[in-house]
């Protein structure tokens, strides 16, 4: 792990930090869940943060821990990484701007309104937004905050990792989604530290693929059109940081597909009682698809948001 730009020590002082403004999130077993993947497996529940995701842990040690972000920031966001920062701006009196692309999900978009945040909308998908934002921010003198390539954010996100291998030092794989990898790159690094057997494993969308083949050739690469509803997990660029992260520490990494996305979203939300968004559910439905290599293993599955929209979960529920 030598030269990597995020270190154990960081997460430690994030995890300080962090103590004044959010509680551990639970991590729990459900049977039913665990009867239904023939697996042990326990939930990291990321959904009873905040902002119902786990990307505020990093939201909040940005803007409270970076001077350069007192004057305000601008980020572009499918949702929960501007969520993490209006909710942080909130919290600290500091002015967030978002870009989000037309269509972003309403439930995020309105609960960022709610903290107080200007919205900006363009584009058809993030990786639009994201290039609108990068003009805006030269063009206003902001800072810009992007959603993977960040110390601070990573190192606030690896406290959810602290947290479930501090409560269980035995657990033998954490399953992570991957977006652009912040929360991936995060668990890898806390876990390499402390459990060096732990395996890691990333999963994304196979409709939105573009980290995993970037992370598989060792090089950045672009994507193509998204073809996923999952917003957590769509991007179309490689996130530079994290991808350096994955390259050196991340065991393995899984597509899955929408159907398998919805299927495990009325799996978490009919047996295990949580509400999870696709990206949310893309840990539960790696996990299926590699029960035959798992089984006999202590599994974390990261719910990394709450955020579903009526319309997902509604579908979700007339899945088989």
């Amino acid at each position: 792990m030598s030269g990597l730009p995020v270190t154990f020590d960081d997460v430690l002082a994030a995890r300080a930090f962090l103590a004044n403004y959010i509680r551990p999130t639970p991590l729990i077993q459900r049977d039913a869940v665990s009867a239904a993947l023939g697996l042990d497996v326990w939930l990291k529940c990321e959904n009873a943060l905040p902002t119902a995701a786990f990307k505020v842990r990093g939201g909040l040690n940005l803007l409270g821990r970076d001077p350069t972000a007192r004057n305000g920031v601008i980020a572009a966001s499918t949702g929960n990484h501007g969520q993490s920062l209006t909710y942080a701006g909130k919290t600290f009196g500091i002015p967030v701007t978002i870009v989000v692309p037309r269509g972003a999900n309403p439930i995020k978009v309105a609960a960022m309104r709610a903290h107080g945040a200007a919205i900006v909308e363009h584009g058809a998908d993030y990786d639009e937004a994201r290039i609108e934002c990068e003009r805006l921010a030269s063009a206003r003198r902001l800072r810009y905050v992007h959603s993977g390539n960040e110390p601070y954010l990573i190192a606030g996100v690896a406290t959810a990792a602290l947290e479930v291998l501090k409560e269980r030092p035995d657990i033998d794989v954490l399953i992570v989604p991957i977006g652009g990898g912040s929360g991936a790159s995060a668990a890898s690094l806390v876990a390499k530290h402390l459990r060096p057997t732990a395996r890691v494993i990333g999963v994304q969308s196979e409709g939105a693929p573009t980290a995993y083949e970037s992370w598989r050739d060792r090089r950045p690469r672009e994507g193509g059109p998204i073809r996923t509803f999952a917003e957590g997990l769509a991007t179309r660029t490689a996130f530079a940081l994290p991808q350096q992260i994955l390259g050196e520490l991340l065991d393995d990494f899984v597509l899955v597909s929408d159907d398998e996305l919805y299927r495990t979203m009325r799996l978490l939300l009919v047996e295990g009682h949580q509400v999870a968004e696709g990206a949310g559910a893309a840990a539960t439905a790696a996990a299926w698809k590699l029960r035959d290599d798992l089984r006999g293993k202590k599994i974390a599955l990261w719910i990394s948001g709450g955020n579903a929209t009526a319309e997902s979960l509604t579908r979700a529920l007339a899945t088989g």
